[in-house]
């Protein structure tokens, strides 16, 4: 018996468990494949009233349920750009002490939405392009001054992950090569040290550049889901608000987020039938026991 998971980080955020469930039930029906919502961190801590009544549960205690119920087969399908630390590190180890207690459960983890070693694949750029656009058919912006695009995302420890950002940024940089006068990429936070100096330029020191005073900017969201740091309210919304106080000419303008675009349901929709197919995986941990 297989069970079929789509799993985000999580967030404290319930916009957040919302969205992926709602992804989960697009998702579901577009394959016909019955697909659950799970988080690996976090989620389970917001209160029931807050997600129309039934509590999030965490990927570990639901894989633990499953196997307890007969689940043979657990088939994870990432909710991630790339290879962050969540599901190289923490997410093999969590399941790991699942299979300890369960022998006989198989965990098939799928590829993240963009794998750069693959055949290129323009469909989540074009999502961020659709995303872009939106946003510029708002702005009242003269027939020769084209607005920058800035593709944002959270910032990372590993270099890998950043590497997808901007590879992102060059696909995006040639889809809006007619309509924007420029596309570059940004942080918005990284650790201290040199270390990480890749995630490199950080977004409240860019917005704030002599290069973008006095410009028209389009915040290309690569965020999944609402939370803490991207949607209303959010750490970047303050950042834009801040900059803006401190160049006054500056415009900012932010689009929705990846999450919030049904094309992503088209993406994976590919990453589950590579991963049922069993050919294409970022992870796989098989049985331990036959039985």
């Amino acid at each position: 018996m297989r069970k079929i998971v789509l799993v985000d980080n999580g967030s404290l955020r319930p916009q957040a468990t919302l969205n992926l469930r709602r992804l989960a039930h697009s998702l579901s029906q577009a394959t016909g494949e019955a697909v659950e919502a799970a988080s690996l961190l976090h989620s389970y801590k917001i209160p029931a009233e807050k997600l129309d009544g039934h509590k999030a549960v965490s990927l570990g205690p639901l894989a633990e349920r499953y196997a307890a119920e007969g689940v043979t087969e657990l088939l994870v399908l990432s909710f991630f750009f790339g290879p962050s630390q969540a599901l190289t590190g923490y997410l093999p180890e969590r399941l790991a002490e699942v299979q300890a207690k369960y022998p006989q459960l198989s965990v098939k983890v799928a590829l993240p939405l963009v794998d750069s070693q693959a055949t290129v694949d323009l469909r989540l750029a074009q999502l961020l392009a659709d995303n872009v656009r939106e946003r510029m058919s708002g702005l009242l912006v003269e027939k020769d001054s084209r607005p920058t695009v800035v593709l944002v995302d959270h910032g990372s420890p590993i270099p890998e992950v950043t590497a997808v950002r901007n590879y992102l940024a060059g696909q995006l940089s040639v889809l809006l090569a007619d309509e924007a006068s420029c596309v570059t990429f940004a942080s918005m936070e990284r650790r201290d040290g040199e270390a990480y100096r890749f995630n490199e330029p950080l977004l409240e020191d860019l917005l704030v550049s002599p290069a973008l005073a006095h410009s028209d900017v389009i915040l290309s969201m690569l965020f999944l889901s609402p939370g803490r740091h991207a949607g209303e309210g959010g750490d970047i919304a303050e950042m834009c608000e801040q900059a803006k106080s401190r160049s006054p000419g500056l415009s900012v303008t932010t689009t929705r987020l990846v999450g919030e675009n049904d094309a992503i349901v088209d993406i994976l929709t590919t990453r589950l039938q590579q991963a049922l197919a069993g050919d294409q995986l970022l992870l796989e941990l098989p049985p331990s026991s036959g039985t």
